[in-house]
């Protein structure tokens, strides 16, 4: 996918640096020199050596301090991380490893927003220093000796992936959020990693490919992702500031122009007439009012009505989807009075042309999506009541225009069949605990659809089915009866499905153990239960398809 490289460098404001965070705006620039490589590259050394990791920086903060941290609390973790920076509290500390000072000094600062003195950055960052992080932009600087104060300019937080490639520390950079500014966001904000997107990593099919299109990057994360399975990935944006941060993550994970590459505009308007094996899309999804003095943030505001874009992406992705190319993307649609939730996706599906898979996880009346909305802009009650209302105001009546009774929010899959004729229509509510990640078991749900259509019951009789490792069976007995009245296949992992079955159907399970034919399995219960071997087949055989779609079952 093309990508001016000057379009960004562009962009930039004159105070901005080559290859680093701009003072103002924030945009970072995307032609990086050779040696502002080498700065990278010893960014990427002493965050390393300082071992920035998750796992160290849950240790040093411990349970209480990262829980609250992950409430958005800061207190806690300030009070811990002070103890091993600072004179008047580290004989209070109890040093963990070598590295606590260094790895609470990053933590002040890359996360909680808080001043650390200068010598504290250098001796974080020892090969970088405070001037190579003044350089890259990541660090205002208030003077140059060893007790002047440095604050942060951008969030810079470690990321662990652990994958089929193997296990890797990544580092992020994003806008400082509400916890470390105590303001407001503001609305060109470049969101870290989020629920939204590790759901989506989460879910995303990993087999390895060509090419991946990440479709509205923001800081990158999904294009990170993909390079581990993907020959090249193309990331777009509509956001400068957005690209900025992806390209600057991208070069701090040791990705370049060969492996990742970037485009500005909406949606998929920047990857117009080429073609991908996956598309991964986290979009501006939030239903927002079209109103005079309403914010629109662009990581959540798509600047269209209703749900008018989640429908643009589901119809029109499959113009850049190579033959059997997948689609994945989280959103929101509206529920109109009247109306099931399924209706309306369904006609999005029907509409791509495209196999499609929706898996709805929950389910917000408008009031509560308007708070949840209006808070995440950094707007609460309690600040300002006249502004909060007039937001929520605002929402009602723009979901009472359209008469949307509820919003939905889920998972859609697709896909662009072979012979472009789909064969997947499946809309399903599932708002209990996922066995995350998800990835490889909707990979292996499409392949068994494709089995399954290849396969009618004449050819499913000579199969032989095995139970998955994860299956348990859990049976319900009436106390003096010897007899189960609800047998339940309950499955471990995947959606963790609980399937009732009957004395057929459970009996039929039993015996899937590789031996025996669907067949065979089918004739021996039809002379077990003194019934025709055609009533059982007619009983039992569309309870099987369903478990081997859904993975309870397995081919051979």
């Amino acid at each position: 996918m093309p990508a001016d490289p000057r379009t960004l460098g562009r962009a930039a404001s004159d105070r901005s640096r080559v290859g680093g965070v701009a003072r103002e705006d924030g945009v970072v620039t995307a032609t990086v020199t050779k040696e502002e490589l080498a700065l990278f590259d010893a960014l990427r050394a002493d965050l390393t050596s300082t071992g920035y990791t998750v796992p160290a920086v849950e240790e040093l903060l411990g349970p209480l301090a990262a829980a609250a941290l992950h409430r958005e609390e800061a207190l806690p973790a300030l009070r811990e991380s002070a103890r091993y920076l600072y004179p008047e509290a580290r004989a209070a500390a109890v040093a963990k490893n070598g590295n606590d000072a260094r790895i609470a000094a990053l933590v002040r600062l890359f996360v909680l927003g808080a001043e650390v003195p200068r010598r504290a950055l250098d001796a974080a960052l020892p090969t970088l220093g405070a001037a190579g992080a003044d350089h890259l932009g990541i660090i205002h600087s208030a003077g140059s000796g060893p007790e002047d104060p440095v604050r942060a300019s951008t969030d810079l937080r470690p990321y662990e992936v652990s994958d089929a490639a193997g296990t890797v520390d990544w580092w992020l950079a994003s806008d400082l959020g509400e916890l470390a500014t105590g303001k407001a966001l503001r609305t060109d904000h470049v969101l870290g990693v989020g629920g939204a997107s590790t759901t989506l990593a989460q879910v995303t099919v990993r087999n390895p490919v060509g090419r991946v299109l990440d479709v509205g990057t923001g800081c990158g994360i999904q294009a990170l992702h993909a390079s581990r399975h993907a020959t090249m990935v193309g990331a777009t944006d509509i956001s400068v500031r957005a690209l900025g941060y992806a390209r600057f993550n991208a070069t701090l994970a040791g990705l370049g122009a060969d492996r990742i590459t970037f485009g500005k505009g909406s949606m998929l308007e920047p990857a117009a007439g080429f073609r991908f094996d996956l598309v991964v899309s986290n979009p501006p999804f939030v239903i927002t009012p079209r109103v005079p003095g309403m914010p629109e943030y662009e990581y959540r505001d798509g600047g269209r009505a209703g749900d008018a874009i989640v429908r643009e992406l589901v119809t029109r992705v499959g113009s850049v989807l190579n033959p059997g190319g997948i689609a994945q993307l989280l959103g929101n649609w509206e529920v109109r009075n009247g109306e099931e939730w399924h209706e309306r996706v369904g006609s999005w599906l029907h509409d791509s042309g495209l196999d499609g898979w929706v898996i709805q996880r929950e389910l917000q009346d408008p009031a509560e999506y308007a708070e949840t909305w209006i808070r995440d802009g950094g707007s609460t009650p309690d600040r300002d009541r006249d502004a909060w209302n007039e937001r929520y105001t605002a929402w009602l009546d723009d979901f009472a225009s359209r008469d949307v009774s509820a919003i939905g929010f889920g998972i859609v899959t697709l896909r662009r069949p072979l012979d472009d004729r789909p064969s997947l229509r499946r809309l399903e509510e599932q708002t209990g605990t996922l066995h995350q990640p998800l990835g490889a078991h909707i990979a292996s749900s499409l392949a068994a659809h494709d089995w399954l259509e290849a396969h009618d019951d004449d050819a499913l009789a000579t199969a032989h089915l095995t139970v998955a490792g994860d299956v348990t069976e859990e049976r319900y007995l009436t106390p003096g009866n010897p007899d189960p009245s609800v047998v339940l296949l309950r499955q471990g992992g995947g959606l963790g499905r609980a399937v009732q079955a009957g004395t057929a159907l459970a009996g039929f399970v039993g015996a899937c153990d590789g031996e025996l034919a669907v067949g065979q399995i089918v004739r021996a219960l039809a002379a077990l239960l003194e019934v025709p071997a055609d009533d059982v087949a007619a009983d039992v055989l569309p309870s099987v398809r369903g478990l081997v779609r859904d993975g309870l079952l397995l081919t051979d």
